[in-house]
């Protein structure tokens, strides 16, 4: 089995500053879902491990948390993509759990559930803390330059073996065709 762990805002839905906070503000990134029903179609699962610390600041509660990942869910079924598994971290940042990324903990928890062993699986992220939590638990991190992408690859330290991309559909090409067209 083939395991690929994505980050949600940013990455497979438009990022906000202001949080994703209804399924309303939940808007897919252009060929984003059309590369998650690639990858499914080459035998990959699927993972999305995202922080959601407004569940924490009392942005929004976990009912419309759950509404926004089944818009998720609906909008890749309507193209034949399948998510197989959301993980997320409600906490904040000073509440110091172990599965807020940048910590391993709930990509270990993605390995576990998936029985399989994290060493080489992709992590694609648009943030700093997205590439550090993969490249902890092993994982082989790749940076998209949607969401907040553009920032994060200009201010630098990223993690050994960072491979960046323009957008999740080039990860897919990438990872697929084995090319090489980063950037």
């Amino acid at each position: 089995m083939k395991l690929i762990i994505l980050d949600r805002d940013g990455v497979i839905n438009h990022d906000s500053d202001s949080f994703i906070k209804s399924p309303g503000e939940w808007i897919p990134i252009p060929g984003a879902l059309e590369a998650i029903a690639r990858l499914n179609q080459a035998g990959y699962r699927v993972a999305v491990a995202t922080n959601q610390s407004g569940v924490a600041r009392g942005l929004f509660d976990i009912t419309t948390l759950n509404a926004i990942h089944q818009k998720l869910h609906n909008a890749a079924q309507q193209i034949g993509a399948d998510v197989d598994a959301i993980f997320y971290c409600p906490h904040a940042a000073v509440d110091n759990c172990d599965c807020r990324k940048p910590k391993a903990g709930m990509l270990k928890a993605i390995g576990k559930r998936f029985d399989l062993p994290l060493k080489g699986v992709p992590m694609v992220g648009d943030s700093l803390r997205d590439l550090q939590a993969g490249y902890v638990a092993g994982c082989t991190p790749y940076l998209v330059l949607t969401g907040k992408g553009e920032a994060t690859r200009a201010k630098g330290g990223l993690p050994p073996g960072t491979q960046i991309f323009a957008n999740l559909g080039a990860v897919v090409d990438h990872l697929l065709l084995g090319g090489q067209a980063a950037e």
